[in-house]
């Protein structure tokens, strides 16, 4: 029987060729090496809000797509700085997108 109510559950896992990029509501909480199965304490992507996809025209232009961060896509991230300036960082394209288990949550770093 599949649950069919509100999804509750807060962590998903946007999984790359190289890293896992570890999300709780929307915010990028722990990045963990895939090769390595180490997270990563000083990442750029740390702490900041996952805004959606990104799609790379044949012209190389990149076009965001909020709200739809997918397989096959690139992800993006931003946070807006003390002085206002925008800091953003865009992955590879995703791989898969899983939900961490309890134990992994665990192991976030602080």
């Amino acid at each position: 029987m599949d649950y069919t109510g509100t999804e509750r559950r807060k962590h998903r896992v946007f999984i790359t060729r190289n890293t896992e990029y570890h999300v709780r509501d929307d915010i990028c909480v722990a990045v963990r090496d895939r090769a390595a199965r180490k997270f990563r304490p000083a990442h750029l992507a740390l702490h900041l809000k996952l805004q959606g996809a990104v799609r790379i025209n044949p012209n190389g232009v990149v076009i965001p797509e909020p709200q739809n961060a997918r397989i096959g896509s690139p992800i993006y991230f931003t946070q807006m700085d003390q002085d206002g300036m925008e800091r953003q960082i865009v992955t590879s394209r995703v791989e898969a997108i899983e939900r961490p288990e309890k134990t992994t949550v665990l192991q976030y770093p602080s």
